[in-house]
């Protein structure tokens, strides 16, 4: 049960029609809505990368957002843990 409220913080690097989307504005405003922390931006190879840090649930509810823009298509995803960031605060776009 305490693992649902265990904050985690993972790195996401999406591939597929992913750019030119909304994806960055759309993970942005899930993150806020869902109280996430992180940041996302595009790649040169046309990519977005995205570190999200959250609850399971949040991380989930956010990824979930993304998943069902219509205009996004996901082919790919490679993700990996990283180490919870304390006291972060927000949700950045990079540019």
């Amino acid at each position: 049960m305490l693992k649902k409220w265990k904050k985690q913080r993972n790195y996401y690097r999406f591939y597929g029609e992913v750019q030119a989307v909304g994806f960055r504005f759309t993970a942005a405003a899930a993150a806020e809505e869902y109280g996430a922390t992180g940041w996302v931006r595009n790649e040169a190879d046309e990519s977005v990368s995205m570190e999200l840090q959250g609850t399971e649930k949040q991380i989930r509810s956010v990824l979930g957002a993304i998943e069902g823009n219509s205009y996004i298509r996901i082919d790919r995803v490679e993700s990996k843990p990283l180490a919870v960031i304390k006291n972060e605060r927000g949700f950045e776009v990079k540019f």
